[in-house]
Parts: structure tokens; C-alpha cells; sequence
């Protein structure tokens, strides 16, 4: 029997941000996932997060954000569930849901859109394979950092070397940056998002998931 989550649709609850910054919520029980994309998000967005399924509708009916982000394994409750929730109540079902998830998009996007969602994107993403995909779209990208910042001329007298802060190394590799300029028209700019959006639904941008390591006989 699949568990029931139960959420009081009160129409007490809704608080729409007074804010012009678009509101996000993060569902996701892993938190450095939620932090990595707090930090990358954060300047864009008011960023609303929660590990917690149950919080998190209480979160969406409270705060009504602009867009969901879903990770599909929690535990208790799965993002199948929270996405078939938040799609059925009055209060949430016009609100995006993007599922961000490290299973298979080939496996799970389409059932993931029957219940509601409006994108699927597999997570950790090949940033390698994205720029490809997009030059061939007619799209150029570079990396924002390609010497990152702590190893720059500018910054060799705090005598930081390459591997002193390999979390910010791994991100600066990572970060791309886009033809996204005040000058650009309204097409163009659309052109720019579905491109991203169809190269980050395709399997072929995912990173596949490690396998896990037998343990060493003693």
C-alpha cells in the first residue's frame, strides 16, 4: 500500500512572496545538493529548501513559489509522490515542477510528466558534452573560471596552490557561461533557453552514476 501524504489545501495557508525576485523551492533529503544549488541559484532566486517531503508541501502551499525543483529518491516518501500531490491540489498544480534527480531521464521522464512535471534533468551534468551539444545548436558557451580564482595572477601572493580548494576548482569547471546580454531580442533569448533545456533532457549530458566498489577481502 503506497504511503498517503496528506496536506491541508487552506487557502489560509497560501503567502505569495510581496518580492519581484522569482520564489524557488528545493525538495532534495540530500542537503549538500541543496546548498550546491542554493549557492548557484541564490542570486537569481529566493530560494525556499527542504529535505523533508511532508515540509516541503506545507512549504509550496504556504509560499506558493514561482517553480519547483524535485529530487525523485527520498525516503519515506518519494518524489513520484510529491509530484503527483502538488499536481492534484488546487493551490500547486499550476506551479512548474522540474525534476532533478540522478536516475535515468529515458527511464523515468515520462512517467515523471504523466504526474505533472515539466522537465526532467539528470544530475550530475556533463558539462563537456553540453557545450558540444549546444555548438552544434549554433550556441557558444566557455567556461566562466577556467583558471580558478585562488590560482590566478592577481591572487599569488595569498600562495594558494591548485588542489587547496578543490571543491571551488570542481565548480569552476563547471560553470558555463551563456550568449545572455541586455542586446539579445526576445527570440534569441528563447532559442538560448530551449536548446539548454533539450540538451539537459537528453541522457546523453548525464554523468553516469559511480558504481559502487566491492570490499576488499581481509
Amino acid at each position: 500500500m503506497p504511503n498517503t501524504l496528506k496536506v491541508e489545501n487552506d487557502a489560509n495557508m497560501v503567502k505569495k512572496s510581496d518580492t519581484a525576485v522569482p520564489k524557488l523551492l528545493i525538495i532534495d533529503d540530500d542537503e549538500s545538493v541543496r546548498k550546491v544549488m542554493r549557492f548557484r541559484l541564490k542570486d537569481s532566486y529566493d530560494i525556499v529548501d527542504s529535505g523533508s517531503p511532508e515540509e516541503a508541501l506545507a512549504l509550496a502551499l504556504q509560499y506558493k513559489p514561482d517553480a519547483i525543483l524535485l529530487d525523485l529518491m527520498m525516503p519515506k516518501y518519494s518524489g513520484f509522490e510529491v509530484c503527483q500531490t502538488l499536481s492534484s491540489l488546487s493551490f500547486t498544480s499550476r506551479i512548474p515542477i522540474l525534476i532533478v534527480s540522478g536516475e535515468s531521464s529515458e527511464r523515468y521522464q515520462d512517467y515523471c510528466e504523466s504526474l505533472g512535471a515539466k522537465g526532467f534533468f539528470q544530475k550530475p551534468v556533463n558539462v563537456e558534452a553540453l557545450q558540444k551539444k549546444l555548438a552544434a545548436s549554433g550556441i557558444g558557451t566557455g567556461i566562466h573560471y577556467p583558471v580558478p580564482l585562488h590560482v590566478q595572477e592577481a591572487y599569488r601572493h595569498l600562495n594558494y596552490a591548485k588542489g587547496s580548494f578543490p571543491v571551488s576548482e570542481r565548480v569552476a569547471s563547471e560553470i558555463l557561461s551563456l550568449p545572455m546580454f541586455p542586446q539579445l531580442r526576445l527570440d534569441q533569448i528563447r532559442r538560448v533557453v530551449q536548446a539548454v533545456s533539450g540538451s539537459l533532457s537528453s541522457p546523453q549530458i548525464a554523468i553516469p552514476a559511480a558504481q559502487p566498489q566491492p570490499a576488499a577481502q581481509v
